[in-house]
């Protein structure tokens, strides 16, 4: 467990700068159940979770990196206890790995370092959901390398949730959070016939990119035929059709997936995009599919949201959704 931990550290996996003191009083509340690194005694997890506070690769200005601690703040105005469902989600063990420790100022740094903590994370808990906390999209391309490198043979397909494409040249845009498909795509690491995106809508994608997305297979899935066909009917037969395909499957959610009214802090929020109850049933769905094992959020930016934190709240709420799932399935499983 110590070598575990140490492990860890060497891999900049650091204590996080916002942890909640145990306090019995507060029992049945988020902050009470999820268990910092510093207080885990071994085992195997059902998930452990780690932050990537990483803002400087945004395309625009963005306060994303901010998000991991305000994510954890936040915890506390939530249970455990999910009424649409039935469900306790205490029924999970789940280990706060804490954030990747990043460079002060080079960017190229704080993503290597991204991915050797995703390495580590990955490595060192096969058994468990890993949830990466974001930060700005550029992380994701960083995860997924990190995740490659555990799983060398394996084949790892994309399920995103985005209103954009993230596709546009690395050598033109360098590694920001406008290219990490393309990087993965044209790194050797994901092929574009793997890469399943839903929620495009509206004029948010060029022409170009559009095309490039085509060219490489990519199954651009808009939001209004998502909604034709029914959100969650898409995601069960998006991740049906990649589980057919691949061997690993990464689910990466970019907040500006929600319409602009329902996430005021992100920084390329979009009218027109889904709204939270969307979002919620189509993570809701996710996790409940067997081969649910990675997810990372991201591009929220506490620092634009409204005073009552309309998004931050979102964003919990959509992690703990897609804990629901989690749960839902290991019941089912439990219960033959």
């Amino acid at each position: 467990m110590n070598d575990i931990k140490l492990a860890l550290q060497k891999n900049y996996l650091v204590a996080s700068d916002w942890i909640w003191k145990k306090d019995p009083a507060d029992k049945g509340k988020v902050h009470q159940w999820i268990q910092p690194m510093e207080d885990w005694e071994g085992g195997n997890p059902d998930v452990v979770l780690f932050g990537m506070p990483l803002s400087r690769s945004s395309i625009s200005v963005s306060g994303a990196s901010e998000y991991p601690s305000a994510f954890r703040r936040s915890w506390k105005g939530f249970s455990t206890y999910n009424l649409d469902e039935d469900i306790d989600l205490s029924s999970l063990s789940v280990v706060d790995l804490g954030d990747v420790k990043l460079h002060g100022t080079n960017v190229e740094e704080c993503h290597q370092r991204i991915e050797q903590a995703a390495h580590a994370a990955a490595k060192h808990f096969k058994k468990s959901i890993t949830v990466g906390i974001g930060g700005d999209h550029s992380v994701t391309a960083c995860s997924i390398r990190g995740l490659r490198d555990v799983y060398p043979d394996e084949t790892i397909g994309i399920l995103q949730l985005d209103t954009h494409l993230d596709l546009r040249d690395p050598a033109e845009n360098g590694p920001t959070n406008g290219t990490p498909i393309r990087q993965l795509i044209e790194g050797g690491i994901v092929k574009g016939e793997h890469v399943c995106n839903i929620g495009l809508h509206g004029f948010f994608n060029t022409a170009d990119l559009v095309a490039y997305g085509k060219e490489q297979g990519i199954n651009m899935i808009t939001l209004q035929r998502a909604r034709r066909q029914g959100i969650t009917n898409t995601i069960e037969a998006s991740l049906q059709q990649l589980t057919e395909k691949v061997d690993r499957i990464y689910v990466t959610v970019d907040m500006d997936v929600l319409d602009i009214s329902f996430a005021p802090g992100v920084p390329a929020s979009t009218p027109g995009g889904m709204t939270t109850q969307e979002l919620f049933d189509a993570l809701l769905q996710i996790g409940r599919h067997k081969s649910f094992r990675h997810i990372d959020f991201v591009c929220l930016d506490p620092t634009k949201d409204e005073a009552a934190s309309p998004t931050v709240k979102a964003g919990v709420y959509s992690f703990l959704q897609v804990m629901t799932g989690a749960a839902l399935a290991k019941r089912e499983g439990e219960a033959g």
